[in-house]
């Protein structure tokens, strides 16, 4: 899994990747075929103080990307909504290829089943 890190006006510290790293791995325990994850931080000048920080994050699977975006007035709260909503698109995406493989599986025994009653 390759992390890239961009920032808008912030210095991305080592607590902050360390942070960002940490909340990532519990993505990767639940896919592993992740090739890439770019995550975007910034800060804005918002109206809003709660809305000021934002962490962008996309991650590149096979043949499929995701992506997050979240707000907070505190970056690491931002970090960490953004990998909640990753986290419940690539569990989402694992059990509809679950789902699809069981289905043609089921699918095939069902015409062997038919086939050897003929």
């Amino acid at each position: 899994m390759k992390l890239i890190i961009h920032s808008h006006h912030l210095e991305v510290t080592p607590g902050l990747k360390t942070h960002l790293e940490e909340k990532l791995v519990a993505i990767k325990k639940h896919f592993e075929q992740i090739i890439q994850i770019s995550a975007n931080l910034s800060v804005d000048k918002a109206q809003e103080k709660d809305l000021r920080q934002t962490a962008e994050l996309s991650l590149h699977l096979m043949g499929k990307d995701l992506f997050a975006i979240a707000h907070h007035e505190d970056l690491y709260q931002a970090i960490d909504i953004a990998v909640t909503k990753l986290d419940k698109q690539i569990i989402k995406v694992k059990e509809k290829t679950k789902n699809h493989h069981t289905l043609v599986s089921a699918k095939q025994i069902s015409a062997a089943s038919n086939g050897l009653n003929l």
